[in-house]
C-alpha cells in the first residue's frame, strides 16, 4: 500500500496513444475511496475504482473511442493518496488532485503537506480547491481573497510548483467569482455542472439524464436556499458527520 509514509510514487510517462487529440475529453470526479461499500454517495468502493480504471483505459485505447476520460478528486481526503494513488499508478494512469487548502496537515482524514508533496514528485497534477470549501458566492470581496488566492500561494509555496487550476466548491460560481478566479491568477476552473456534447446516442442519453438532475438541483438551491438545500442532500445522500461532528458540505 503507498500509504507508507516516505514511499515513493511514480506516474509513467504519457504514451503516445494519450498524447493524441480526443474528439471530446469527459471529467470525472471522485472525492473519497474506501476499501468497503458505502451508502455515502460520495464515497467509491476501491474494488469499484479499478473497474472504472480498466474500463477508461479501454476506452482511451480504442482507436474508435469518442471521448478521452479524465480523472480529478476534490478535498484532498487521505484516501487519494493511500488508496486512489497506487490503484492510479498500477494502470498508469494520472490524475488531477484539487486541495482544500486550509485543512492540509490540520482536518482529521486529510491528506498533510507530506503526501500533497509526494503525489506531485510522482507526477500527479494538484490545483486548488479553496482554503475552507466555503461557497465562493457566499464569500465577501476579503473572503474571496483567502479562498482563492492564499489558497493558491500557499500551494505553490509548499509545493515548489506554479497551481493555475482551481475547482469551485460545491460547484458555486457567477461572474463575480469568474473574475476573481482570474485576478487571483487561476487559467482554468472546474465545475460540477454536466455538460452535454454532441455525442453517439447512448452516451448522449447518460450525459442528458445528468444535465436534467443537475437542473433539478439548480432549481432546489433557488427554491430552498443553499442551508436548506444542503440539509436535504445530506439526508438524500446518506451524508456522514465527520469525527469533529461537522457534516460536509454537499459536492
Amino acid at each position: 500500500m503507498l500509504g507508507e509514509r516516505g514511499r515513493t510514487l511514480r506516474v509513467e510517462s504519457i504514451s503516445k496513444v494519450q498524447e493524441r487529440n480526443p474528439q471530446r475529453r469527459l471529467y470525472l470526479l471522485y472525492h473519497e475511496l474506501r476499501a468497503s461499500q458505502s451508502q455515502y454517495s460520495y464515497v467509491t468502493e476501491a474494488q469499484l475504482f479499478k473497474r472504472h480504471l480498466d474500463l477508461f483505459s479501454q476506452l482511451r485505447k480504442a482507436d474508435s473511442s469518442i471521448f478521452w476520460p479524465e480523472l480529478t478528486f476534490d478535498d484532498g481526503h487521505i484516501s487519494n493518496y493511500e488508496l486512489a494513488a497506487p490503484i492510479l499508478q498500477s494502470r498508469e494512469m494520472a490524475a488531477q488532485f484539487f486541495i482544500t487548502v486550509g485543512w492540509t496537515g490540520t482536518k482529521s482524514g486529510y491528506m498533510g503537506w507530506t503526501e500533497l508533496r509526494a503525489l506531485q514528485r510522482a507526477g500527479f497534477s494538484i490545483g486548488a480547491h479553496g482554503w475552507t470549501h466555503t461557497l465562493l458566492t457566499h464569500c465577501s470581496d476579503d473572503e474571496l481573497q483567502i479562498e482563492l488566492e492564499k489558497a493558491r500561494l500557499t500551494l505553490e509555496d509548499k509545493l515548489g510548483i506554479s497551481i493555475t487550476t482551481m475547482s469551485l466548491p460545491g460547484g458555486r460560481f457567477n461572474r463575480r467569482v469568474l473574475a476573481a478566479c482570474a485576478q487571483a491568477g487561476y487559467a482554468q476552473i472546474y465545475t460540477s455542472a454536466p455538460r452535454v456534447e454532441s455525442l453517439p446516442l447512448g452516451t448522449m442519453i447518460v450525459l442528458a439524464s445528468l444535465g436534467r438532475k443537475h437542473r433539478m438541483k439548480e432549481a432546489a438551491k433557488s427554491l430552498l436556499g443553499d442551508r436548506f438545500y444542503e440539509k436535504l442532500w445530506a439526508l438524500v445522500n446518506r451524508q456522514e458527520p465527520e469525527g469533529d461532528g461537522v457534516e460536509r458540505g454537499a459536492e
